[in-house]
């Protein structure tokens, strides 16, 4: 059952990504990139990391979606205005794009598959595990990533306030 669920999951993924790139609606494009970011949460879920799906689809789905969504109807995209592409470089983009997947397909036919261990612990992706090792083991990466998001939030403050004199 978990088989069928997590292949259900992949195919949603895949063929919605596939859309959202292939789409030629932006906002169409949106709600696809939300629904492959639903189908990862689910994939998360399957995997039992609930916080990792929860924060996924809080972030990525919840607020980046969004302002994606704005800043598109602000830009007030139309066909007029998209500047067209000749043949050349869509001939180059469809022989980079055989590449990639001639290269995907040669790493997964090389890969080996790894089976879970059949007492792995079930609690591997919760929050109180998750929060032991983020204050234990990798409590100095922590801080310092907090002190990296300081400071981008204080740049991102000085470099939005336009009448700053230096």
């Amino acid at each position: 059952m978990a088989l069928y669920v997590f292949l259900t999951l992949a195919v949603v993924s895949v063929v919605f990504s596939l859309l959202m790139v292939f789409t030629k609606n932006p906002v169409h494009s949106v709600i696809y990139l939300i629904i492959t970011f639903f189908s990862i949460a689910g994939q998360y879920v399957m995997l039992n990391a609930q916080f990792l799906a929860v924060v996924h689809i809080i972030v990525y789905a919840g607020a980046i979606m969004v302002l994606f969504l704005f800043v598109l109807m602000l830009l007030n995209l139309n066909a007029a205005a998209e500047p067209t592409q000749s043949r050349l470089w869509k001939l180059g983009a469809g022989i980079a794009a055989g590449m990639l997947f001639v290269t995907l397909v040669g790493a997964l036919k090389g890969s080996i598959q790894v089976d879970t261990p059949p007492d792995a612990d079930g609690h591997v992706g919760l929050v109180e595990n998750l929060g032991k090792v983020l204050f234990t083991d990798f409590v100095v990466p922590f801080e310092i990533a907090g002190i990296l998001f300081l400071a981008a939030m204080v740049g991102a403050v000085l470099v939005g306030k336009r009448d700053l004199k230096v």
